[in-house]
């Protein structure tokens, strides 16, 4: 994932949190191979449940906070260019999936 601007897309909303926003997923990847051990370890179910549920959360904060940086740069950028549909029907799709999960 490059930061660099392609003809499609220019530099994308989170590149200026970059760090942040990768710090934030290794430790849900931490988070993750934490349930496998868990699992391994034979951890009561409900606890599983309750790290899954954790994992799902942080997951779910990351989305919204892509979403957000879509349509603070990626729409806005769109709509001063004169046509954001494309860019709207972008985020709007980005949502519907995540309310579907």
């Amino acid at each position: 994932m490059s930061d660099e601007p392609t003809p499609q897309h220019g530099p994308h909303g989170y590149s200026g949190d970059k760090a942040a926003l990768l710090s934030r997923l290794r430790r849900i990847e931490g988070q993750i191979r934490g349930l496998q051990r868990m699992v391994d370890e034979d951890t009561y179910c409900i606890d599983v449940l309750t790290q899954i549920s954790a994992a799902k959360s942080a997951l779910h904060a990351v989305a919204v906070g892509l979403l957000e940086d879509h349509l603070a740069h990626c729409v806005v950028d769109a709509a001063r260019a004169g046509d954001p549909t494309a860019k709207v029907k972008e985020a709007s799709d980005a949502i519907a999936r995540l309310i579907k999960s």
